[in-house]
């Protein structure tokens, strides 16, 4: 016998506890689901629920303060666009570093398009494109990361911020100059720091973002009327958060990350610490939260061998999609929610983003 055989007992038969919370779930999840039948009563719907989420999240206990903006560097790219480092208090002594990737000639008529990141990236070098950092560059061919270089290159003022625990805001435990600790997150202690004190790792990042859009509004260099939000993975959880709580997102683009939390979160319980909200599940699904969003434009892509899907695969995407099918549906604006499903697995798809961007600016423009 080895010598780690010695040492422990070998088990036949384990006991554990993922068949008992299934059917936990299924008693106890979605209770405030919208069961109305008229756009009136969904409208009230929304507004509970929208007071609902922004309780779950913990946003109450967040702190407003002076932004203290500070332009750290400009760095002149190639097609003429300048990339610029900000720093953003958002909170008290809390800081985010952002990139804004300006494109030549950008003025009052150009559109800003928020692009947050999600895991494997480190933060916002991925998105904006920093391919020069070989481990990066690595990302960006895995994921097809640098959709925002990509709305830049189409004109957009994309802008790129580290989520709290990514980038230049890596907590305790990263700060080191490893490719495995550059590369990945935090959310695991930040969970442990916010959620004993009724925060979540997904409301701290959604209040960022809120204070990032008032910056970009009380700078007013370019416009934001028509702003949008453009996310993959972690980027999709957060666009879907901030656009179901924030009006002033006028159109956004959730890819990787619309389906059902039973399949993706309780039976997959290995993800991120982001992605958990205590007691959401008990209250909503994942197309209750995008069903918010209506009737403002939404494009939602979906992986077909996404592995985030879950054990059922699509279908457990699809389920959540006809979810905020219904909504629009009832708002009479069908035609402002897209459904793209892609062969293949967790990667953001550019293909048909700029044809799509250009019919969410129109729906919104047509809608006011």
């Amino acid at each position: 016998m080895s010598n780690t055989g010695e040492r422990i007992l070998p088990v036949s038969r384990y006991y554990d506890s993922l068949n008992g919370m299934k059917r936990k779930y299924d008693r106890l999840a979605r209770q405030e689901a919208f069961s109305g039948t008229n756009v009136e009563e969904w409208t009230g719907w929304k507004n509970k629920e929208k007071k609902r989420l922004w309780e779950l999240l913990g946003m109450d206990k967040m702190e407003i303060c002076s932004p203290c903006p500070e332009i750290a560097e400009r760095v002149m790219l190639d097609g003429g666009i300048l990339r610029e480092k900000l720093l953003l208090q958002v909170e008290p002594d809390i800081w985010m570093p952002v990139y804004l990737l300006i494109p030549p000639g950008s003025g009052r008529h150009s559109d800003c398009v928020l692009a947050p990141h999600g895991h494997q990236g480190a933060g916002k070098y991925s998105v904006a494109g920093c391919s020069e950092i070989p481990a990066v560059a690595e990302a960006i061919d895995r994921f097809h990361y640098d959709y925002g270089l990509y709305l830049a290159r189409l004109g957009y003022v994309a802008v790129c911020p580290d989520a709290r625990g990514f980038g230049e805001r890596r907590d305790l435990a990263f700060q080191k100059d490893e490719e495995n600790a550059f590369m990945r997150g935090t959310c695991f202690y930040l969970a442990h720091m916010a959620e004993p004190l009724g925060m979540t790792v997904a409301g701290m990042n959604t209040w960022d973002l809120m204070r990032l859009i008032d910056y970009l509004e009380e700078r007013g260099e370019w416009n934001t009327e028509h702003l949008g939000c453009v996310g993959f993975s972690g980027g999709g959880l957060q666009t879907l958060y901030l656009a179901a709580l924030d009006e002033r997102v006028r159109y956004a683009v959730i890819s990787g990350y619309l389906y059902g939390f039973k399949d993706s979160l309780l039976e997959l319980n290995g993800n991120c610490s982001c992605n958990y909200v205590p007691g959401l599940w008990n209250a909503l699904d994942m197309g209750d939260i995008a069903s918010l969003i209506a009737p403002r434009p939404l494009v939602i892509q979906s992986g077909r061998a996404d592995h985030l899907n879950g054990p059922r695969g699509i279908v457990n995407a699809e389920e959540q999609v006809e979810i905020v099918r219904k909504a629009y549906g009832l708002n009479g604006a069908a035609e402002c929610l897209i459904h793209r499903c892609y062969e293949g697995g967790h990667q953001f798809h550019e293909e048909d983003l700029e044809e799509d961007l250009k019919k969410m600016k129109f729906f919104t423009q047509i809608s006011g």
